[in-house]
């Protein structure tokens, strides 16, 4: 048992406090890019080792103020492992924890209510191929049907079975999450799919017949992103972003 003196810091390996502290920064750029909703939205990164582990965000704690130490990390039925008098949501739990418990490769997964995402998600076509940005994002998205406010343990299955492989999803009449095999992929993924949707809102308020780009560009784009990244995915543009956030607040080290 941790002393109360302890640091969250001093209680977890170093391999955790990196992810800890890149997961606030994550928390930090979505705020910063006006993607948060209050304290309603979520994102969640696993934890170095064979457990399934994972962070999340306190509930009632602005993204603006994530830090590393104020994470929660959970087990996939909800026990907290370091204990805090900090509770979390409850249906960010049910939808994250759904996604960790079958995808190894979900290091990362972002769960977000922006404006553009949800207006896309309300639309019948879902994303349409009229960007560049929207090909690649195609290249890997699925779809999942409201069921309510998730606090269903039930709706787990099939939130599973509708992203099955898939990088992306929209949650219909809800909202966007994005998956990655770490932090950087699914901050560059989810950016990706919520530039595809603020540019699908923009077009459509044009009033103009949009031109649809054809399923063989999406094939030739989604192949392209990893010579456009030069093979390093996510991790091109990390540096920079993390860059950003110290530059604006370095205490989401803390």
């Amino acid at each position: 048992m941790a002393t109360p003196l302890q640091t969250i810091q001093e209680q977890v390996s170093a391999e955790e406090w990196r992810v800890r502290q890149d997961l606030a920064a994550l928390y930090r750029l979505v705020s910063m890019h006006g993607w948060d909703d209050l304290v309603f939205t979520h994102i969640t990164a696993r934890v170095p080792g064979p457990e399934h582990h994972f962070l999340i965000n306190p509930y009632g704690i602005l993204f603006e103020s994530v830090t590393a130490s104020s994470l929660i990390k959970v087990d996939l039925e909800g026990n907290k492992i370091i204990d805090t008098p900090n509770p979390f949501n409850p249906a960010g739990f049910t939808i994250h924890s759904a996604i960790h418990e079958v995808r190894e490769d979900a290091q990362c997964v972002i769960h977000l209510h922006t404006r553009a995402g949800v207006a896309v998600s309300a639309q019948k076509e879902g994303l349409l191929p009229i960007s560049q940005q929207a090909t690649v994002a195609l290249g890997s998205l699925a779809y999942h049907d409201y069921e309510g406010i998730a606090l269903n343990p039930d709706e787990k299955v099939r939130l599973q079975q509708d992203l099955g492989d898939k990088i992306a999803m929209i949650l219909r009449n809800h909202g966007t999450l994005v998956t990655g095999p770490s932090i950087a992929d699914a901050w560059l993924s989810m950016y990706i799919l919520e530039t595809s949707c603020q540019i699908q809102i923009a077009a459509q308020a044009g009033g103009r017949e949009l031109i649809l780009l054809d399923e063989e560009i999406t094939r030739i784009n989604r192949k392209s992103v990893a010579e456009a990244t030069a093979g390093q995915g996510g991790q091109i543009a990390w540096a920079a972003m993390i860059d950003k956030v110290e530059r604006h607040d370095p205490s989401f080290r803390n």
